[in-house]
């Protein structure tokens, strides 16, 4: 019989609710991960929270036809580093270009200049994305490492956060602990973020980066 605990009560029945009802790939990362381009997610090291594996088969997928040139410049500009910014504008402008794309520019057949915007997402046809729930997953920052419970990517971008904690736990603490951590330790993994959610399995917090503990949304069963 498996134990009762955080992570078969809270986490595992989470990412089985997204594979199963939701249609989600789901990976279990925790220290079975192998790196590289041709390992479990195409991570090249843990301080990587982009998958560009998927990321670059969406852009031909949902931008098809163009040079390599062009979905090379685009993926150079999703996956540079920013410099010189708060987190906040960072995600940003990171939802700027998850919303409206991104222009990049690349020569056509005749060797002139083309700047064209390439999606990320299809927003009307959400069957054309790729959904995947990540378990346990191992980030490298600056100087710390930390192990995220669930990460939600589409398209290869870290949309979804999700901290879970005993059922027996205030969801609190997942806010002002956990998630207040994880912003100063590995702030890179919320550039492209667009759902936090805080949950014990009995309540949720749902809400953005930028949200306060008593504004975030609240569910319970």
């Amino acid at each position: 019989m498996k134990p009762l605990n955080e992570d078969t009560l809270v986490q595992a029945t989470m990412a089985n609710y997204l594979a199963d009802v939701l249609g989600w790939d789901r990976v279990f990362a925790f220290n079975t991960e192998t790196l590289g381009a041709e390992g479990s997610l195409g991570r090249a090291s843990e301080q990587d929270v982009i998958l560009t594996r998927h990321l670059g088969e969406a852009l031909i997928r949902l931008n098809p036809g163009l040079p390599d040139a062009a979905y090379a410049d685009a993926l150079r500009q999703i996956t540079d580093a920013p410099i010189g910014s708060s987190l906040m504008a960072i995600n940003r402008d990171a939802y700027g270009l998850i919303k409206d794309g991104v222009q990049a520019s690349f020569r056509n057949a005749k060797g002139e200049l083309v700047r064209q915007r390439l999606r990320l997402i299809d927003f009307d046809a959400p069957e054309n994305n790729h959904f995947l729930c990540v378990r346990e997953l191992w980030i490298k920052g600056d100087l710390y490492r930390r192990r995220a419970d669930i990460v939600g990517f589409i398209n290869g971008l870290p949309l979804m956060f999700v901290e879970c904690k005993a059922v027996h736990k205030d969801i609190r603490h997942a806010y002002e602990q956990n998630l207040s951590d994880y912003k100063d330790t590995i702030p890179h993994l919320f550039h492209h973020n667009a759902f936090i959610i805080l949950t014990n399995g009995h309540a949720a917090k749902i809400g953005s980066l930028s949200s306060r503990y008593e504004l975030l949304s609240c569910t319970e069963k």
